[in-house]
């Protein structure tokens, strides 16, 4: 079991969904057992209302001496043992301390100990019992009664809105309910508090008739609720679905910060950083796709160091049987004096020169590549960008004199950048809008917030749009505008490629707008200044 899971990132995942469905189970089930309490507690606080808030009510309306006797006739009416404490006499808890003073009623069972304020007073009344009965009920209802009959008739209704009644409802009838009986009104005509039930919900309710009146107090009708009240569930639902969302966002995460890294290192990779590898947490799933990429990364470093290494050694060793060609070419040449042959001879001095132009560019093209490849930083130097365009415009004018090139005024710009290889970069598009320009060449400079801008533009026949993409390809050459026959190895805008990737930048190219020709664009970021 335990190799099955160390090697499944999957199983791991559904089974640490399934404990946390558990833990989310468990959770649902603490809260509603607390919320039963609460609502258990709340229901018992609801019944004592009446009682309580009627005793307290008359307690407030009488002097200090009259209570005591009151208190002594409320408990023999309602069967409960009541007392008169003074607040600061009992510690109750902060909590109970600012419910008691809200005027709500505390009750604590085994044995029930009901406790409640006396209204604008330092009092609460005390009141416990064994067990509930309907000697409490009755005996409520017969208080009420006796307290509304010494009530003006038009103050009734205002008096009893002002008590708690809590799950009492209370309601004053100048006629009797329809299904009440004539055994029942004899009941009632004789003072007795009748207990009325409704059957499909069990709810009860008081009915009683005010001495030597015609008006009847209905109490309830009362039933505890089936159901969790909304106010309740949707606290408990959005803290399970608040508890399950976490859990799965932290299983989530660790799987998706793997995912990252190897992204992280997948694009690392594409950018030329090959020794970029990727770290193996476990043998899962995960970690056997890491070792996999890491051994991919290593074949392929492998596959294109011996690339470089082969293209060096071939060019190198190339050097050798030219040199010793364009040695025996010119110890012949000194031997003879016919035209015919030197003519001949001239020109293969010409394709050795070129020979030996074509392993020059191979050789920088390795050394870049290697480079790139092996993730090598740059050697950065401050560059004044102007002064550099200059030294190019004075290294090629003299090659192109039909040619008129031109620096465009702007600002002085320093950047930070390889200083050889930039401007071998600047030199191959300038020699190469030498080489289709017609008559003019523009070199501009632009500084902008994060990079630094150079366009080469000439006036030549341009760059189809379909082809853009392949001229950064080594050894392309474009068949039409630009032919073969006007020179070159097509390995000259892959090294500017190569040395804008080794500074972070990129070249592209699309038409010019002021000479309508081609207009090659360096693109060199910004760097933080050298300490």
């Amino acid at each position: 079991m335990q190799r099955l899971l160390s090697h499944s990132a999957f199983l791991k995942f559904y089974l640490l969904l399934g404990l946390a469905l558990c833990v989310v189970l468990l959770i649902a089930l603490g809260g509603r057992s607390f919320i039963e309490q609460v609502r258990r507690e709340d229901y018992h606080e609801q019944l004592a209302a009446l009682p309580m808030s009627l005793m307290t009510q008359q307690l407030a309306d009488v002097s200090e001496e009259e209570r005591n006797s009151l208190v002594n006739y409320f408990a023999e009416r309602l069967g409960m043992q009541l007392t008169l404490r003074r607040m600061s006499e009992v510690e109750l808890g902060y909590f109970a301390d600012k419910r008691i003073e809200r005027g709500s009623v505390l009750v604590t069972e085994d044995p029930w100990r009901l406790r409640q304020r006396v209204p604008e007073s330092q009092w609460f009344l005390e009141a416990t019992l064994p067990a509930w009965s309907e000697r409490q009920w009755e005996g409520s209802l017969l208080l009420l009664g006796e307290w509304l009959k010494a009530l003006p008739r038009d103050e009734r209704e205002a008096n009893l809105t002002s008590l708690r009644s809590g799950n009492w409802p209370l309601t004053l009838l100048n006629t009797l309910p329809d299904n009440i009986t004539s055994q029942q009104q004899s009941q009632l005509a004789l003072g007795n508090v009748l207990t009325l039930l409704v059957s499909e919900k069990l709810a009860v309710s008081l009915l009683y008739q005010l001495p030597d009146e015609d008006v009847w107090l209905m109490a309830g009708p009362v039933s505890r609720g089936d159901t969790l009240p909304m106010n309740l569930q949707l606290p408990l639902l959005i803290g399970v679905m608040a508890v399950l969302g976490l859990i799965i966002y932290l299983i989530m995460r660790s799987i998706e910060a793997r995912m990252a890294r190897l992204e992280l290192a997948a694009t690392r990779i594409a950018s030329g950083r090959l020794e970029t590898r990727v770290k193996i947490e476990s043998d899962d799933f995960l970690g056997r796709l890491g070792m996999a990429f890491n051994g991919m990364a290593s074949q392929v470093q492998t596959l294109l160091r011996g690339q470089q290494e082969m293209i060096r050694a071939v060019s190198h060793e190339l050097r050798t049987p030219v040199a010793r060609i364009r040695f025996a070419v010119q110890m012949v040449e000194d031997m003879t004096d016919q035209p015919a042959i030197r003519r001949q001879l001239q020109g293969i001095d010409a394709d050795i020169s070129e020979l030996d132009e074509l392993v020059d560019e191979i050789l920088t093209y390795a050394r870049l590549g290697g480079e790139t490849v092996n993730g090598a930083e740059l050697e950065m130097a401050l560059v004044d960008c102007r002064a550099m365009a200059e030294r190019v415009i004075d290294t090629l004018a003299p090659l192109n004199e039909g040619l008129t090139i031109e620096l465009a005024d702007g600002p002085d710009i320093e950047l930070l950048a390889e200083p050889r290889y930039l401007q071998r970069a600047l030199q191959n598009l300038v020699g190469n809008a030498c080489r289709y320009g017609k008559k003019h060449l523009i070199i501009r400079l632009w500084s902008e917030d994060q990079l630094v801008r150079i366009d080469v533009e000439d006036d030549g026949p341009g760059i189809p749009a379909d082809a853009r993409v392949d001229i950064f390809k080594p050894f392309t050459r474009l068949d039409d505008s630009r032919a073969r026959s006007l020179g070159g190895y097509g390995l000259g805008l892959s090294i500017v490629q190569k040395i804008m990737a080794g500074h972070g930048g990129s070249v592209t190219v699309d038409t010019s707008p002021a000479l309508g020709g081609a207009r090659f664009t360096l693109l060199i970021p910004r760097r933080e200044s050298l300490v």
